[in-house]
């Protein structure tokens, strides 16, 4: 039987409120965990629990983007981060992840992968010394060491289609069994895969996010839900999406900036981030480069 819990009027629990903030000594700048992103740590007040949907369409850099944000959020909160994927595999998250760090192109890194061990950055030295790898292997096994201790703090879970919200759940709270750290942030990607495959996406999604809200809530963490736009010839506007789902605390949507030209570099994409709904803070457009050969995302002053 649960525990009944005790029901006190505000005026009761004002000391205790007071005191709880006069023990928070260190001055904030934001509410919420640092995200890496300057601009968008002062949209959205950093990262608070709650429901993030992060939109797209195909080959915008979405997936990049998220796993950026969650390793940004471990290594800048000491929290634990937690990524399912539907499509990509933990070994293309990984190689995209030591190219982002690494500043060495994916592809010649997934080249090289008979190096690799499963885990990050470590060389199988297929009777080779480590002396006669090249400077770039060098460099990618200094950064993934680099790393390690935050990496410590992520987790890659493959996801199958029709997997549960509750089978979400169920999973993330056997991880926190295994640590003490408070923080949590969840990615789930292309989470139009995640539960019933019956429904349209547009009946889906309402449906969806209205059941990852609340697993927010119940396990108090920051929950970021990777959606596609799938529209032909870019019917969808950002601010649209405002106007779709109730559920999501905030709304962000990727797109490329057709107007912006990359001077500095002709292999970065312009990418706008459209904060189109935020509960705790404003709204607006952020500027990005997408270096999608090095999976990296910098924002533009």
């Amino acid at each position: 039987m649960a525990e009944k819990r005790q029901i006190v009027s505000e005026g009761a629990a004002l000391d205790g409120f007071l005191d709880e903030l006069q023990q928070e000594r260190q001055i904030q700048e934001i509410s919420g965990c640092d995200s890496g992103f300057a601009n968008l740590n002062r949209a959205l007040d950093g990262i608070l629990p709650g429901l993030y949907l992060l939109i797209g369409p195909p080959a915008c850099g979405k997936t990049s983007f998220a796993k950026q944000l969650l390793d940004q959020l471990a290594l800048s909160n000491d929290a634990i981060g937690l990524f399912f994927s539907f499509s990509e595999s933990k070994r293309e998250l990984r190689i995209k992840t030591l190219a982002r760090l690494s500043g060495i192109e994916h592809r010649e890194i997934r080249r090289g992968s008979a190096y690799l061990l499963h885990w990050y950055g470590t060389p199988r030295l297929a009777g080779q010394e480590s002396e006669q790898l090249s400077p770039s292997w060098e460099k990618v096994k200094r950064c993934a060491e680099d790393a390690r201790v935050w990496l410590d703090s992520i987790f890659l879970l493959e996801c199958s289609r029709g997997m549960t919200a509750q089978e979400v759940e169920a999973q993330t709270r056997e991880i926190l069994r295994t640590t003490n750290k408070q923080k949590l942030v969840i990615v789930i990607d292309d989470c139009q895969r995640l539960g019933s495959a019956e429904q349209s996406l547009e009946l889906h999604l309402p449906l969806l996010t209205e059941s990852l809200a609340e697993l927010a809530r119940s396990i108090n963490a920051a929950l970021i839900a990777v959606w596609p736009d799938l529209a032909e010839h870019g019917r969808n506007a950002p601010q649209d999406w405002a106007e779709k789902v109730l559920s999501p605390d905030v709304i962000m949507v990727l797109e490329q900036d057709p107007e912006r030209t990359i001077k500095l570099s002709a292999s970065a994409r312009p990418i706008n981030l459209h904060v189109v709904k935020n509960r705790a803070g404003e709204r607006g457009k952020i500027a990005f480069d997408f270096q999608a050969a090095f999976a990296r995302f910098t924002e533009v002053s």
